[in-house]
């Protein structure tokens, strides 16, 4: 995040507004059609709970619409002849109408929402498993926010329509038919001029369909950009807070606020227009039945109970207008979001996985890479033609400046990459035809930066390794010297950590992460500067657990710490991504080629780092 001024909005270097990307402007590919389709799909397993739903709402609507119809007969048969007996079975009746309603309202909102609950369920579970599925560069490319706004705040906006919104229009949509029906049975010419709005309802709805629809995309696009403001910052307090950065950090959050602001305010302007329209026209509509109505009546064409119910009826008719204009106000946020979703869902940036799986060999890894190369963008190659072996057993130090392509050999032997061109071979079997769950099992990785989860030690130490006693756990962290660091912790292994380690040191998550390796029994251990937080005394028992470790299975080690790796049988040395030294560090260093460069400048840095003060 570089420095600039408040008053400006944030910007990258490449002159695009912080929180912009994602293929937003790939929004809007997909048909309504397509869509609705694909949400459907969701609600198919609960396909009879939907039917139930859709039986019920010719019944509601029936019983909804007889309402105008008894109090037409209370006008006409009982209160114009001014008969009032038998007119507490109308009465009667009417009640029971009000009571059927709400029970049958009752039921089906209950069972819509206990379908679409479960179909809400499905899809997060959907979007969680397929983000889990995507390749490391995918995450390397998009903030993690505006993913979390993806999988929550667009997930959510889809409840409402799936839970009730798509059923409750299709009722709408009978009730109106159903309403227009009766209408013109009663009365075709003063059905008729009711009707005469409908052409300019519809004209309106269209023009504020595209208005809404991209309003709420727009919002959608907005709210993520915060959320990965906001994870970005709370991630980075620290370091904003050392760097006296506040000030500009709330500047440029206050102008993401602000755009949030100001797309709320055009969707709700948009939905205070159609709303505010729909009830003009119904207003001026029911003027309109008083005036022709009026006259029809004193001419004897129609009854003042009929003319009472059709008031009744076309009230009844704006309802679900009414109700149709908040839910397609609904629907086109839903759209929006869906979108946002499908397009996540869409995304093919998988590690790529084995139709036919070649099963894993049971005996040691020799690792091959063969004429490797690598590149995030295009031919922006990170690696160049890299190949080595390492036999079983071998314990292998990659070495080279930062940039020089160390983590990313450790990123492509376990698949969080897949090589550009050329092939990284395990016992001669190209890594792409195993199972990648399975391959991924039989490594160990230790990294400078450790990850802990919320949980307790014990479940940190067991982190994917099932069946786990308490006896094999111990004896790992025994092993790396972290048993009675955990002791110390009060609950031992039953401590609770927080989220990502907070209440640990570096130096005892790196203990944690050293047992956590140790309990998988991998096949291969990988130390990325796994010492680097690590105290020289801690670090010495670690040496010596990890020595003992790596005399039994392949390693591979990055170090920038050259007197770390000393004893490796063989070292690698990269430089701008090319392999271009590798024997032992003996060998090496009487080469004095870069290895040895590297080795003196750092030898001499310690000795001058230890030598003692002089007193001026």
């Amino acid at each position: 995040m570089s420095e600039q001024s408040p008053k400006k909005k944030a910007k990258r270097p490449d002159g695009s507004a912080i929180g912009s990307g994602f293929a937003e402007q790939k929004l809007g590919t997909y048909s309504d059609g397509a869509i609705l389709w694909r949400l459907w799909g969701y609600m198919r397993p609960y396909r009879l709970v939907f039917l139930v739903c859709l039986l019920l709402l010719p019944i509601l609507s029936g019983v909804s619409l007889m309402q105008p119809w008894l109090l037409q007969i209370a006008i006409d048969d009982y209160l114009i002849p001014a008969k009032m007996e038998g007119i507490e079975l109308v009465a009667l009746a009417f009640g029971a109408t009000i009571l059927g309603r709400a029970i049958l309202e009752f039921t089906q909102f209950y069972l819509m929402q206990f379908a679409g609950q479960r179909a809400l369920r499905d899809l997060r579970n959907q979007v969680f498993g397929h983000v889990q599925g995507l390749s490391a560069s995918f995450f390397k490319k998009n903030p993690i926010g505006r993913l979390m706004a993806r999988m929550t705040t667009d997930v959510e906006s889809l409840q409402e329509a799936l839970s009730s919104g798509m059923i409750t229009m299709v009722g709408d949509v009978i009730t109106l038919a159903a309403i227009v029906v009766i209408l013109l049975l009663k009365n075709w010419k003063l059905a008729l001029v009711c009707f005469t709005v409908v052409p300019i309802l519809l004209i309106f709805t269209s023009i504020f369909r595209y208005l809404l629809r991209t309003a709420f995309r727009e919002v959608r696009i907005k709210i993520a950009r915060l959320y990965a403001h906001l994870q970005e910052s709370i991630t980075g307090m620290s370091v904003i807070q050392l760097f006296v950065r506040e000030r500009v950090s709330a500047a440029e959050y206050r102008d993401i606020n602000e755009d949030y602001r100001d797309a709320n305010i055009r969707s709700i302007r948009y939905d205070a227009m159609l709303y505010s329209l729909v009830e003009t026209i119904g207003s001026v509509t029911i003027g309109a039945i008083i005036w022709y109505g009026s006259g029809q009546a004193l001419d004897g064409l129609v009854t003042l109970g009929v003319l009472v119910a059709f008031i009744e009826y076309m009230q009844k008719f704006f309802v679900p207008i009414r109700d149709l204009a908040q839910k397609y106000n609904l629907l086109q946020s839903a759209m929006a979001s869906s979108e946002r979703i499908f397009q996540l869902l869409d995304t093919d940036e998988r590690i790529a996985r084995a139709a036919r799986p070649t099963a894993l060999p049971a005996e040691a890894f020799e690792i091959e890479f063969r004429d490797v190369w690598f590149a995030y963008n295009d031919e922006d190659w990170i690696l160049r033609g890299i190949s080595f072996v390492v036999t079983p057993g071998d314990k292998v130090a990659l070495v080279g400046h930062t940039g020089a392509g160390k983590t990313t050999i450790i990123a492509l032997l376990t698949r969080l990459y897949d090589v550009t061109r050329g092939q990284i071979l395990i016992n001669g079997i190209d890594i792409r035809e195993f199972d990648l769950h399975e391959y991924r099992r039989r490594f160990a990785v230790v990294l400078q930066d450790v990850f802990l989860f919320q949980g307790t030690i014990f479940e940190n130490l067991s982190l994917g390794v099932e069946g786990l006693d308490e006896a094999e756990v111990i004896a790992a962290a025994q092993a790396v010297h972290a048993h009675p660091m955990i002791l110390r912790q009060g609950d031992g292994y039953a401590h609770q950590v927080a989220e990502r380690g907070s209440n640990l040191s570096s130096g005892e998550k790196q203990l944690l992460a050293f047992a956590r390796a140790l309990v998988r029994k991998p096949d291969v251990l990988i130390l990325d500067e796994a010492t680097a937080n690590v105290d020289t005394d801690t670090e010495a028992l670690i040496q010596d657990a990890v020595e003992v470790l790596m005399a039994r299975q392949t390693s591979l080690v990055i170090a920038h710490r050259l007197s770390t790796i000393q004893k490796a049988d063989r070292i690698i040395v990269l430089h701008k991504g090319e392999l271009i030294e590798t024997g032992t560090h003996d060998e090496l260093v009487v080469q004095d080629g870069h290895y040895g460069t590297l080795y003196r400048l750092q030898y001499a840095t310690e000795r001058e780092d230890a030598s003692p003060t002089v007193p001026a």
